[in-house]
């Protein structure tokens, strides 16, 4: 039924650009409020980035604005995550999920309401 897989991660240079994908089944985007979170090694999962459904608003965690970008494409039912001056302090494993019912982001615990999380891409910034 509802379905995230992420993909598009790999090894970048700092400073480099890296574009995620997350492939969603079972929903519709313009409908649901989808985030990203990451976990780097021996750290708390973080809430990065969250894109309402209907009202189209995007959010993101103050250490990485400016620098990504989410977006939707509904017809292909994907959310992407541009990702640009990347830091080695970016590196972690990233996932998307679906928020529990048709609520908005601003109002959202972007780790604790969402679920079906995707099992996670791994983005490494190093030199």
């Amino acid at each position: 039924q509802v379905q995230l897989v992420e993909s598009g991660g790999g090894l970048v240079q700092p400073g480099g650009s890296l574009r995620l994908s997350c492939a969603a089944d079972g929903f519709s985007l313009d409908t649901y409020s989808v985030t990203w979170a990451r976990q780097a090694p021996g750290k708390e999962r973080e809430g990065v980035s969250c894109i309402d459904g209907r009202a189209d608003t995007t959010y993101y965690t103050d250490s990485v604005k400016g620098r990504f970008t989410i977006s939707r494409d509904a017809t292909r039912k994907m959310v992407y995550l541009q990702m640009n001056s990347l830091k080695a302090d970016d590196t972690a494993v990233y996932y998307c999920a679906r928020r529990r019912g048709l609520y908005s982001c601003r109002t959202s615990n972007w780790l604790r309401d969402f679920n079906s999380w995707g099992q996670g891409t791994q983005v490494t910034v190093s030199s």
